[in-house]
């Protein structure tokens, strides 16, 4: 469907910037801890709304079961996993990703 654009107002198109960007991104990384092997993408491939959860620290099992699946999660309570564990996991997954820590993967570009 044809986007409507404003008269007389230039519309900007993102859609190959955005392409380059992604093309640009890490591959997903594969971890092993404690017998459990996961993979993640990179914290900038995440949908949105998915990244905005990322560093909510009272959601860290919900935000690893919609990036990992129940199944992966439910086999790293299995094997004992710690907050250290989680700690250690989110820290590689933002060096792999390239996000420095503390940095909002949706804003590390700005």
């Amino acid at each position: 469907m044809p986007t409507k654009k404003p008269a007389g107002r230039p519309v900007v198109s993102l859609d190959a910037l955005v392409g380059q960007k992604k093309d640009a991104l890490p591959e997903p990384t594969t971890f092993e801890l404690h017998g459990v092997e996961f993979t993640l993408p990179p914290m900038r491939a995440l949908p949105f709304e998915l990244q905005e959860r990322v560093g909510n620290l009272d959601d860290i099992p919900g935000v690893l079961k919609d990036v990992l699946g129940a199944d992966t999660v439910q086999r790293m309570y299995d094997a004992g996993f710690t907050f250290l564990d989680i700690e250690v996991i989110g820290e590689e997954w933002q060096k792999h990703s390239g996000v420095g820590p503390g940095e909002s993967p949706a804003s590390a570009d700005s």
